[in-house]
């Protein structure tokens, strides 16, 4: 989940809503990593089903993984730029402190 919020972070960095309309790579890696990081806390929950009131937009991005791969006809570029840039971040940040939080308990 870090992973691919970062991968996102970084396509983006510098860029604008128009550079991600014009540019169908971009959205395709951007979008591909939301796919990926939905799954990989889809499977996460699974395995701690108690996660998802630590990831205050679990169930969102959950959700918003699933109109990405399959409803993908019906998504607005504009969305997934505000998603990114104002959503991510902060489950970004969750997710790291939960990681942090299990390396400490492993010691």
């Amino acid at each position: 989940m870090v992973t691919a919020a970062e991968a996102v972070s970084t396509f983006i960095a510098g860029r604008t809503l128009a550079d991600y309309q014009a540019d169908l790579m971009l959205r395709s890696a951007v979008e591909r990593q939301f796919e990926i990081l939905g799954e990989a806390l889809s499977r996460a929950l699974r395995a701690d089903p108690g996660l998802g009131e630590r990831l205050t937009a679990s169930r969102g991005a959950i959700d918003f993984r699933n109109v990405v791969a399959h409803e993908y006809d019906a998504l607005s570029p504009a969305t997934v730029w505000d998603i990114a840039r104002h959503e991510l971040p902060a489950l970004a940040a969750e997710a790291a402190a939960e990681l942090s939080r299990l390396d400490a308990e492993r010691g």
